[in-house]
């Protein structure tokens, strides 16, 4: 059985941002719920470089990898997740989990890099949270289990 899938409505429709780049790093795409989890429109971000949401701090170590990237046409990430900071809008930090994957031309060079990434800010929040609680009951228990 064959079905036709709409895949500008799945785009659309999937709880995770999509964003993809062009070679030089010009957003081509971006989903609402990129538009959700960043806070820029789709009009916004558009044509924007990625540095929207790519803290200042990163940005160099980005354009490096995406460069490298582009040049290669390989990336070293292939089906990883990573997890990295990114920036909202408003200037809030986020936590962000993605995977990237790579579009070529006819010729089989990069035309674009797409990202599918999930908002992780609050369960980043828990893991810290739930460590920094770990180290202090241990240290807790230390001292009651050290021999004379």
């Amino acid at each position: 059985m064959q079905s036709t899938i709409d895949f500008k409505q799945l785009v659309e429709a999937v709880g995770d941002a999509i964003v993809a780049s062009d070679a030089s790093g010009a957003i081509t795409l971006w989903n609402p719920a990129a538009q959700r989890m960043f806070g820029f429109t789709e009009k916004e971000a558009l044509g924007q470089s990625l540095d929207i949401i790519i803290p200042q701090r990163q940005q160099q170590r980005h354009w490096d990898g995406y460069q490298k990237t582009m040049a290669t046409g390989q990336t070293k990430y292939g089906n990883d997740v990573l997890r990295v900071p990114a920036v909202h809008k408003d200037g809030h930090g986020l936590s962000i989990a993605f995977t990237v994957a790579l579009l070529y031309t006819q010729d089989k060079k990069v035309s674009a890099i797409v990202a599918v990434i999930r908002d992780e800010t609050t369960r980043f929040a828990e893991d810290r949270n739930l460590r920094k609680r770990l180290m202090e009951l241990e240290s807790q228990l230390a001292p009651q289990t050290s021999a004379p």
